[in-house]
């Protein structure tokens, strides 16, 4: 019998949670942290079934490593050994079906996560029971094809899988068959083929990133009557937010975290640590390759080869895109040739919402009531020691969440729940609830609303709302030579650190779309019509700190920011 301790997956775990040099991130910490009570027999429920990993071990010691011209079984990486002994011999001791019924794997690329599925699927193929059916989901069809070639590839240098007299395999132009079982393998594009009606005893999404949740939750919903399922969802980070991977990702946090008590998801999280992600840190510091790259530890030719292209990322910014979100595993927009600010500099001024910080400030608002079945947006700033805060809320129409979700690659349901924005209205929004959440904020908030600033476009009604208030409201003239100077300042601060916002990944996504437009004079303005998308919460931020400008040059106080 086996010893789990000399195991390559349990020596890996053993490895990462024990590392103290930065090369292993904390999500990846926690799950081996997890799988070792399992492995060790701490946990009351699961248990490493050693009959199941000694066949699988004597099965990659038959398969044969197409490009390394040994077995796989030597030839494996050290995560996808905890992948696949973790997935596929971890179970339920009263039950022996599989402990885990989803496994995430993010990681960058060049990290062999198509040949390391490809292995997967070679296994469940064997191991699984006849007339099993498993199904691999990608963005397109030629993603889909790049995993049959690889299972191809392996069977084919696979002397004890292909005998030509008797071959284990049938590989067929839209499927692969074992002959031992007669199990089924199909590989199956988003974008030509339907999910739903099919049984899928397990399935893999190659590229989840690229997908939303349709393929998935398919797939999900095919296994409802199956005891024994897996569900296997891997891919790198992609610039959007409206895809599956962020919302897996998102729970496999939460259960890392023990805030979901569902121990039967397995999440191999490589990404870099929030505290190192954050600004330039991707420029020098080695721990966020090592952290997205696990084959890059100890791999030296391929850590090399990444930090060469960290080099073609800092001096060209538009390689900066692909390499922080493929090879970092960073979600990052780039911000093209008239970009306002990077937002990962903007994302180091967040802070943690508070209400109560708010009470007894004096306030400027910014509004940017665009067009009424568009997004508008209300921002307050105030301003403490040289440092600007900003609360920014944004209003979308009820009635066209879904739409917008789809148009824009924006998860407004998820913004929603977080308080980011909110959805007022049917199919246009709904003003006299923008007006509200106005009048209301000082009783709600404890602040002192000083001035109102507006762009006179869609605005008429509601400033009369609004002054009838008794509020001061002022039109901010939509041009270079008003916005120039308040954009410049508000860039100034965030590069310098003197500005701070309630957190708010909707504002983040705004700082991603927006681009900026130069006049003969050289005055820059946020271009709505040039931005890459909704840009209102940045133009409300800019009119609020237009106010808050005027107040620090000519009012009773000055401070300069920088």
């Amino acid at each position: 019998m086996s010893d789990i301790t000399k195991n390559a997956a349990y020596q890996y775990a053993e490895q990462a949670l024990n590392e103290n040099e930065g090369k292993v991130p904390k999500y990846v910490k926690l799950q081996c942290e997890s799988w070792l009570n399992i492995a060790d027999g701490l946990n009351p429920e699961a248990e490493v079934s050693i009959s199941t990993m000694t066949r699988i071990e004597r099965i990659l010691q038959l398969m044969i490593h197409p490009d390394l011209r040994c077995t796989i079984y030597e030839g494996l990486e050290p995560y996808a050994w905890l992948l696949i002994i973790a997935t596929l011999c971890t179970k339920l001791k009263r039950t022996q079906e599989r402990y885990y019924i989803t496994a995430l794997l993010e990681i960058a690329r060049k990290n062999f996560k198509t040949f390391n599925s490809a292995v997967i699927f070679i296994l469940l193929m064997l191991t699984e029971p006849r007339f099993s059916r498993f199904f691999s989901v990608a963005p397109d069809l030629s993603l889909s094809s790049e995993l049959k070639l690889a299972i191809k590839k392996i069977i084919k240098s696979s002397p004890a899988l292909y005998d030509e007299m008797d071959p284990a395999f049938k590989i067929l132009r839209s499927n692969i068959i074992c002959n031992i079982n007669e199990n089924e393998y199909t590989p199956l594009a988003y974008s030509e083929d339907r999910m739903d009606g099919r049984l899928a005893n397990a399935y893999l999404a190659d590229e989840a990133g690229a997908m939303d949740s349709y393929p998935v939750e398919a797939m999900r919903s095919s296994q409802i009557t199956l005891h024994d399922k897996l569900g296997i969802i891997i891919s790198t980070q992609y610039p959007n937010d409206l895809n599956v991977m962020q919302d897996e990702i998102d729970y496999g946090k939460r259960v890392l975290d023990g805030l979901i008590p569902n121990k039967r998801y397995f999440s191999l999280l490589y990404e870099p640590d929030q505290e190192i992600s954050q600004g330039d840190a991707w420029m020098k510091d080695d721990r966020i390759l090592y952290q997205a790259n696990p084959v890059a530890v100890t791999n030296e030719h391929i850590f090399e080869g990444l930090k060469d292209r960290r080099l073609s990322a800092i001096l060209y910014e538009n390689k900066r895109e692909n390499f922080l979100c493929k090879h970092c595993n960073i979600l990052y927009k780039g911000l093209g040739v008239e970009g306002y600010v990077d937002v990962q500099k903007v994302k180091l001024c967040k802070r943690a919402p508070s209400d109560d910080w708010w009470r007894g400030r004096d306030v400027w608002i910014g509004l940017d009531l665009s067009l009424s079945e568009d997004n508008t947006a209300v921002a307050m700033v105030t301003e403490e020691n040289g440092v600007i805060y900003c609360k920014a809320v944004g209003f979308i129409p009820k009635g066209r969440v879904e739409i917008k979700a789809a148009k824009e690659k924006v998860d407004y349901d998820k913004l929603i729940k977080e308080k980011c924005c909110i959805a007022c209205g049917e199919e246009t929004v709904d003003y006299p609830t923008i007006e509200e959440h106005i009048l209301k904020l000082e009783k709600r908030m404890g602040v002192r609303i000083m001035q109102i600033g507006y762009d006179r476009w869609n605005a008429t009604s509601t400033v009369q709302q609004l002054e009838a208030a008794g509020y001061t409201c002022v039109e901010i003239k939509q041009h270079s030579s008003t916005l120039h100077s308040p954009t410049k300042f508000l860039k100034e601060a965030i590069l310098n650190k003197k500005f701070a916002y309630d957190e708010n990944r909707l504002l983040e996504i705004n700082f991603q779309n927006a681009r900026c437009t130069e006049d003969t004079n050289l005055n820059k303005y946020v271009n709505k019509k040039k931005s890459k998308g909704k840009v209102d919460m940045v133009v409300a931020l800019i009119n609020a700190i237009y106010l808050l400008q005027q107040e620090l040059l000519y009012g009773n106080f000055t401070v300069q920011v920088g």
